[in-house]
């Protein structure tokens, strides 16, 4: 299911029009990214928790050259699903 398929589907179960839909959906995924720059972990119960972790500076080696180089530390995002949604996959 791509982005329109998606606001179709969702003005359809809504009764909302396909343009309410989309900025219902903008409005979502904004404050998603807003909580998730400010690192807080944002859940959506019965789907899952998102959260920025933080990854350590660490040291690796080129297999070919066999060369050691420093990876910088970052910031990744996770995606933990919840167990109810886990469970219907089983």
């Amino acid at each position: 299911m791509n982005n329109k398929e998606f606001i179709v589907e969702l003005a359809k179960q809504t009764g909302c029009t396909a343009k309410e839909a989309t900025e219902r959906l903008e409005l979502l995924l904004e404050i998603m990214t807003q909580q998730l720059e400010e690192e807080n972990a944002f859940v959506i119960q019965g789907f899952g928790s998102f959260e920025v972790k933080k990854k350590l500076e660490r040291i690796t080696i080129n297999p070919v050259s066999r060369q050691r180089m420093l990876v910088p530390p970052k910031l990744v995002l996770s995606y933990k699903p919840s167990n109810l949604l886990k469970d219907k996959f089983r």
